[in-house]
């Protein structure tokens, strides 16, 4: 196991038709992203993954079935996995980013 997660030395993944990108890090067993999203990043489904994490920079809203929530630099987020907690993302900056740590898909 990695003690130091070194996301400089890892390259960007363009998603969501290239309006967001990532960087992943599989460790230990678990999945470390650093996500960065634009008010160009529409998610067109439902996300049921659940999330633990730190918003980075800027600011982030996420709908979940029954209400919206919103997000700011350095809050942290803590979404349990499955259908009743579904979300999706959006940014209210010109950018957002994220740390995320998930279990390993």
């Amino acid at each position: 196991m990695d003690y130091r997660l070194a996301f400089d030395d890892v390259d960007w993944e363009p998603t969501l038709d290239g309006t967001a990108r990532l960087k992943r890090i599989m460790n230990g067993g678990k999945v470390f992203r650093l996500v960065e999203l634009t008010p160009k990043t529409e998610h067109p489904h439902w996300c049921e993954i659940g999330h633990l994490g730190m918003i980075v920079e800027g600011d982030l809203e996420i709908a979940f079935d029954k209400k919206t929530i919103a997000f700011h630099a350095g809050d942290a987020i803590s979404i349990p996995h499955g259908v009743g907690d579904r979300h999706r993302p959006r940014a209210l900056s010109d950018r957002v980013l994220m740390f995320l740590i998930e279990g390993e898909a």
